[in-house]
């Protein structure tokens, strides 16, 4: 993607995000970019984070994030600023698959794959007083607000980027016969179908697609609720 004719800063919508990166083995996940890189040995994740970071070169810090893992390394690409998807984040994703290339290696998103895809886990906690629950999550979790989210029913994040981001639904009756906090499970569009017969055939029963595909609602043997979400779906 060119960048400078696009206008780097310029926020993508999700479809733009997502057909930007689909052959590069990326996947548009949850207002980010994710891939990871199958590797054999840590001083081998080593080497691709240092590469990744000597490509996005000054975008890096407010770019790019790094998971490294013996067997894995996981990369994000995400306007910090902005928490959102811009054509900066596009190209470094470009340049960096390209330069794994380089290495023999090759960046994939695993959709469908024998491990699972990449993905983004969040949890939801339902509320009737969001403003009133939401300085105790933020306390007792550490987290801190999400960019230019600062407001009594924003979502909350890790400022490590380690733990699941918190959101808050609006509730208008308490519910007293169901769980009140789930999972939302964030995966590539193109994962969805499988993760959820995936689910099924582990004994869940399906609650609820009305909003499908931005997420359908699924739950355990025991009503314990999930959700298995992506990004279409979710214009209006």
């Amino acid at each position: 993607m060119d960048d400078q004719a696009f206008g780097a800063d310029r926020k993508l919508t999700r479809q733009e995000a997502s057909d930007a990166v689909m052959e590069l083995g990326w996947r548009y996940v949850l207002g980010a970019l994710q891939s990871g890189v199958a590797i054999s040995r840590l001083s081998q994740a080593a080497d691709i984070a240092a590469l990744a970071t000597d490509v996005a070169g000054a975008h890096a810090d407010r770019h790019l994030r790094i998971d490294l893992r013996r067997d894995r390394v996981t990369l994000t690409l995400q306007t910090l600023e902005v928490a959102a998807v811009t054509a900066r984040d596009v190209d470094l994703a470009e340049r960096i698959s390209a330069a794994i290339d380089d290495l023999e290696l090759t960046t994939s998103a695993e959709v469908g794959g024998a491990q699972r895809s990449v993905q983004t886990i969040e949890i939801a906690i339902d509320a009737m007083d969001i403003a009133a629950i939401r300085p105790f999550w933020k306390a007792v979790l550490g987290y801190t607000d999400e960019a230019g989210r600062a407001g009594p029913s924003d979502p909350l994040v890790d400022p490590f980027g380690q733990g699941p981001a918190v959101w808050f639904q609006q509730m208008d009756v308490p519910r007293l016969d169901r769980n009140r906090i789930h999972l939302d499970i964030s995966v590539p569009h193109d994962e969805a179908q499988r993760r959820l017969q995936a689910a099924l055939d582990a004994g869940g029963t399906l609650v609820s697609n009305d909003r499908a595909p931005a997420f359908w609602v699924l739950a355990d043997a025991e009503s314990n609720e999930a959700c298995i979400t992506t990004w279409q779906g979710r214009e209006g």
